[in-house]
């Protein structure tokens, strides 16, 4: 097997030398999938996200002499300083992974920001905005503690905070959908706040969940003038019919229900909102700066830098702005799937999508923010959640490569049984060692080999190196066994599937 090579990768594994693993992509359809490359033909490998060129060779599937890829293809990019690019070194040390190709700087967020007209004004201005708007909702919850009536209007301040992110634009409501701790990718992250019931009070979450897909629209014919943008030509040209009101408005954009005119087939259209990359990355130079000034308490609450957070929520966001990037995942997802009949991936439109617009297969399900929905319609839920255990295994433990926003409202139940995905702007990546040792604690997991399993939350930064795991190992048996004593047959099939990748993978035989 001859070694595949290209400087336009997006994601690369850390040590792709010795783990003899290389990544491919070409042009400007970078991918993510890892192919294994025989050791005795990977003869060198030299990638740095830091470096102004990149020289790969590898031996040719012949035997013959390497030969050099420098001279066919030169990765071209801008060296930053040691200070302001150490946070995103970090970042890939502890994904497992570097990324050559960037859309997220501090240096690319700061340039554009400040050689803007009227920058400093604007920046100003913003972030006068937002310091008495959050002042004075701070303000008004410190007034009910003191006067004691703090319980009684949850429910008012809940939809009120909802409305000020609404309000303050796409950066916050983004920061209000979702914020979770991932060790899997990276130690942590700031993803946001909805989903999280242990953070956050059941009030204020679930008024935050309306943000993942029911925040106010922007105009329908703004949207209208977008589409056709993109597409070179009128609606009319290429749609036989289009939704007159949106089916749900998210933080960047909204989706319209189409039919195309040349095949009848249903479509979603995913528009962004215009002119939204100027204000996210003010707001993003805002956060980071701000940042700047927390590293010392971040680093002692939470044990990670600040500014490490702002870039990793940063570089996903800005991903979520290129629909072409989202277009090549759904390809990615299709691929991985094609031989799974229990998952359904949409289908994506190239030809009529762009940076702006997203038109892709029309899901016809029902959505898991529904489920006595789903219940209605006859679907086996148990067998629906055994589907949704096998397909997340899937993706974690065999391609590496996992949907990185599964909210219910990305969900679907198909009324055959199957499960949907949609949304694909943001996904993430898991480097092969990080495969390996999340393989190893479910092992551990189903073997109820606690002390082994808490140490593998170590090994993908859960916790702090060096953390004392035996008061942790109790709490692992606790929440393992009730697990089991409430859905045992769930367990059992899981453990099926485990042992399956296990053996693909080549990890181990494993010891049920």
């Amino acid at each position: 097997m001859a070694l595949v090579v290209c400087t336009d990768v997006r994601y690369m594994p850390v040590g792709a030398a010795s783990s003899s693993y290389c990544q491919t992509g070409f042009g400007s359809q970078p991918r993510r999938k890892l192919y294994a490359v025989p050791k005795e033909k990977a003869k060198a490998l030299q990638i740095s996200n830091l470096a102004t060129t990149t020289t790969i060779t590898a031996g040719s599937a012949s035997g013959s002499s390497p030969r050099s890829i420098e001279s066919q293809t030169r990765l071209q990019l801008s060296k930053p300083s040691t200070s302001s690019s150490s946070a995103l070194e970090q970042l890939d040390i502890e994904r497992g992974v570097c990324i050559p190709f960037r859309k997220y700087t501090p240096e690319t967020v700061r340039n554009k920001v400040l050689e803007s007209r009227g920058a400093i004004l604007s920046l100003v201005g913003r972030g006068v905005e937002i310091v008495w708007s959050l002042g004075l909702y701070w303000s008004a919850l410190v007034y009910d503690f003191l006067v004691g009536r703090d319980e009684e209007v949850v429910p008012f301040r809940a939809r009120q905070l909802r409305n000020l992110l609404c309000d303050l634009g796409p950066s916050f409501i983004k920061a209000g959908q979702e914020e979770e701790e991932d060790g899997l990718t990276r130690r942590k992250t700031f993803k946001v706040l909805a989903n999280r019931p242990d953070i956050i009070r059941e009030d204020y979450m679930n008024e935050l969940c309306i943000l993942q897909d029911d925040v106010p629209p922007f105009p329908n014919q703004v949207a209208f003038n977008i589409i056709e943008e993109e597409l070179g030509q009128p609606l009319e040209a290429v749609f036989s019919k289009i939704s007159s009101e949106t089916i749900a408005a998210a933080s960047l954009g909204q989706v319209y229900r189409a039919t195309l005119r040349s095949s009848g087939e249903d479509v979603a259209i995913k528009v962004q909102r215009p002119e939204i990359e100027p204000i996210i990355y003010r707001d993003l130079f805002l956060f980071r700066t701000l940042a700047s000034f927390l590293n010392g308490i971040s680093l002692q609450k939470l044990g990670c830098n600040a500014e490490l957070i702002v870039d990793e929520f940063g570089e996903k966001l800005l991903e979520e702005l290129d629909y072409t990037l989202e277009a090549r995942n759904i390809d990615d997802f299709l691929e991985n799937f094609k031989d799974d009949p229990t998952v359904k991936i949409p289908r994506g439109y190239k030809e009529l999508s762009g940076s702006r617009v997203l038109v892709m297969e029309w899901i016809d399900g029902i959505r898991c923010t529904d489920p006595q929905a789903i219940k209605d319609a006859g679907i086996d839920v148990n067998g629906f959640l055994t589907v949704g255990v096998s397909a997340a295994l899937r993706q974690l433990l065999e391609f590496g490569l996992f949907h990185g926003d599964p909210h219910p409202g990305n969900i679907f139940a198909m009324r055959d049984g199957r499960i949907a995905y949609v949304d694909f702007g943001n996904v993430a990546v898991l480097s092969q060692q990080n495969k390996q040792i999340l393989i190893d604690a479910v092992v551990h997991a189903v073997n109820e080999d606690y002390v082994e399993m808490a140490n593998d939350f170590t090994r993908l930064g859960f916790l702090a190196s060096g953390t004392d795991v035996s008061p942790i190992v109790p709490a692992l048996e606790a929440i393992w066994q009730n697990s089991v004593g409430k859905g045992g047959v769930e367990v059992i099939m899981t453990k099926g599937k485990v042992l399956k990748f296990c053996r693909e993978d080549d990890h181990r035989l494993c010891n049920f």
